[in-house]
């Protein structure tokens, strides 16, 4: 099973996304920073790569998406959020928030702070997936709120290691943060192949390795990589792996 990691930053390299998608055939795709629009599905997809464009370049039939809020666009509604696609059916879905709650009618930087979800989906091969946008703080080693909000993230997820699990998420924070260590009963394939940077240079052009595949023990790792191509302002990660 072929997974890939990536926050998409709202969509805004849509050509280089679309093309990174339709080229490379992946069985389950975790994303973070999506937009998407029921009601005004039209009117998005021509300001950015939204879900309905993500969707068609996939080709994946199966559709988990979860808003973090929603605002006016158009005289409709558009919504922010994580996705998960996969061309494995899914058994069950679910999300639960660990830090704030969701919001509508959302006027940036009057009201959204940190509303974070994690999603959660079981597939029919037995994998469960989960899909988080982790808390952020300037300093990827993250403070005392960023602790908290992983230490519910931990908890969450401890529930789910009962068969193979893959966690996939820009989590905003480094290995080596504080707030990592409730997740140290998986394994963290980013620190485990070293890598230094999961940012592209678009926006940011620090090292900082944010962006995480975690697996557990029941998981069997092939051909981890980290994708160069410049679809977003983060980096692409992917992973083969199956039951171990």
């Amino acid at each position: 099973m072929k997974i890939l990691q990536l926050n998409v930053w709202m969509g805004k390299v849509e050509g280089n996304l679309r093309r990174f998608l339709e080229s490379n055939e992946f069985d389950v795709i975790c994303m973070q920073e999506v937009f998407a629009s029921q009601s005004r599905e039209e009117h998005l997809s021509r300001l950015c790569f939204d879900l309905s464009r993500i969707v068609k370049a996939s080709s994946l039939s199966h559709v988990f998406f979860s808003p973090n809020w929603s605002s006016k666009i158009a005289g409709g509604d558009m919504e922010l959020g994580n996705l998960i696609l996969s061309r494995i059916p899914f058994v069950d879905t679910f999300s639960e928030f660990v830090n704030g709650e969701y919001h509508d009618n959302t006027i940036l930087g009057e009201k959204v702070g940190n509303n974070l979800n994690i999603q959660i989906a079981k597939l029919e091969n037995g994998f469960t997936v989960v899909n988080h946008h982790g808390f952020w703080r300037p300093d990827p080693m993250g403070d005392d709120d960023t602790i908290k909000a992983f230490t519910k993230v931990g908890q969450i997820v401890r529930r789910l290691d009962n068969g193979p699990l893959v966690m996939c998420g820009d989590l905003n924070i480094v290995h080596d943060s504080p707030a990592m260590r409730p997740l140290d009963f998986l394994r963290d394939l980013t620190h485990d192949h070293n890598i230094k940077t999961t940012l592209s240079g678009l926006k940011y052009d620090g090292e900082v390795a944010c962006d995480h595949i975690l697996v557990n023990d029941q998981v069997k790792v092939h051909d981890f990589k980290i994708h160069p191509d410049l679809v977003s302002d983060h980096l692409a990660l992917s992973a083969n792996v199956e039951v171990a």
